[in-house]
């Protein structure tokens, strides 16, 4: 059972019911030294953080409705303008105002769209057709410095899993793309927050250290 409060310095995994949330806390606690490392769906855990994690996978209407129902919005958005935090593919895509996915309002801390991959761009360079859902070994190319990029090779391979994309109104946002029949955005970031379409926690030594840069990282 989680504890009543975070202790000082702990990072807190968002738990709504939507997440890959054990090979998130796996790999964050490998990388967050004597730091207590969390997965709670208590909204004043949230709170109290030090720093959040904000993880998703399935589908975004799913993802919006349990964060409603769990009471988990408000506090999801105080942890977001106020703490670092860390979005994870649909934790990245919440983040924006609007998914194609369902036709649902995300969370609206960053002015964009979430769009699916369009079947006419889906080829390669020998024209081969691309599958959708993008899934698996895929180049980040950075778009400009950042602190969680330390140690991580421009154009480094991170480990991707979807259909959907997001497309920010504000291009000062982008730090990394990505190109999969078209190059689209896979790394945003602003103030406190850093959110990247793949998977950190399935991305070996590289997503590794991203998520050691985000436990030491001080907006």
């Amino acid at each position: 059972m989680a504890p009543a409060a975070a202790a000082p310095g702990a990072v807190v995994v968002v738990d709504y019911g939507m997440g890959n949330l054990r090979s998130v806390w796996q790999a964050l606690v490998r990388v967050a030294a004597d730091r207590q490392v969390l997965v709670s769906a208590d909204p004043e855990v949230v709170v109290g953080a030090e720093r959040v994690v904000f993880p998703g996978q399935g589908a975004m209407p799913d993802c919006m409705r349990e964060i409603e129902l769990r009471g988990l919005r408000s506090a999801v958005l105080e942890a977001a303008t106020t703490k670092p935090f860390l979005g994870i593919c649909i934790g990245q895509q919440m983040l924006f105002e609007h998914s194609e996915e369902g036709d649902v309002a995300g969370l609206g801390l960053l002015r964009g769209t979430v769009r699916r991959f369009p079947a006419e761009r889906m080829f390669d360079a020998a024209g081969k057709r691309l599958k959708v859902p993008h899934m698996g070994w895929n180049e980040v190319r950075h778009k400009r410095a950042h602190p969680l990029w330390k140690g991580i090779a421009d154009d480094a391979r991170f480990y991707f899993v979807h259909s959907y994309f997001v497309d920010p109104v504000d291009s000062a946002c982008v730090v990394g793309t990505t190109d999969y029949g078209l190059p689209f955005t896979s790394a945003v970031a602003r103030d406190n927050i850093f959110a990247i379409q793949c998977h950190p926690e399935k991305s070996a030594v590289t997503g590794l250290t991203l998520l050691g840069n985000f436990v030491a990282w001080k907006p």
